[in-house]
């Protein structure tokens, strides 16, 4: 039985090409309407955005903040999908599931912590400066 790569099962075109944008917004939807913590970090994104707009902050911390803030999101998004993948493999609690689940989470809460501390570099000299 002749062998067919993934390469050649893949179709291609303009057709394809709206599909892959339709397919990613319906992750998108799903993840608002299911994952409460990309609710969490759109909440963030707009008080940044607010900060930012209110600060003046320059087109370097604009760029710096827009990487960030799509990282986190973009890293939320992977998690739920290792999240999804391990529970359609298994419905019982197996310690490489969790690791799997628990390890996924841990890149999320890495990047959160980052885009803390890259908002609090950027904004905490700029609320000093207007209080003092």
């Amino acid at each position: 039985m002749p062998t067919v790569s993934r390469d050649d099962l893949k179709k291609k075109g303009i057709n394809r090409l709206f599909k892959s944008f339709k397919y990613a917004y319906e992750g998108l939807k799903y993840a608002f309407k299911y994952e409460q913590n990309i609710l969490v970090h759109f909440l963030a994104t707009i008080l940044v955005i607010i900060a930012g707009i209110f600060f003046k902050i320059s087109m370097t911390e604009w760029l710096v903040l827009t990487l960030i803030i799509g990282l986190v999101i973009a890293t939320e998004l992977i998690n739920t999908s290792i999240e999804a993948t391990i529970d359609l493999v298994t419905k019982e609690v197996h310690p490489l599931a969790k690791v799997a689940k628990d390890t996924a989470a841990a890149a999320v809460l890495i990047f959160g912590i980052t885009a803390l501390i890259i908002g609090l570099i950027i904004f905490v000299p700029k609320f000093i400066g207007l209080i003092g």
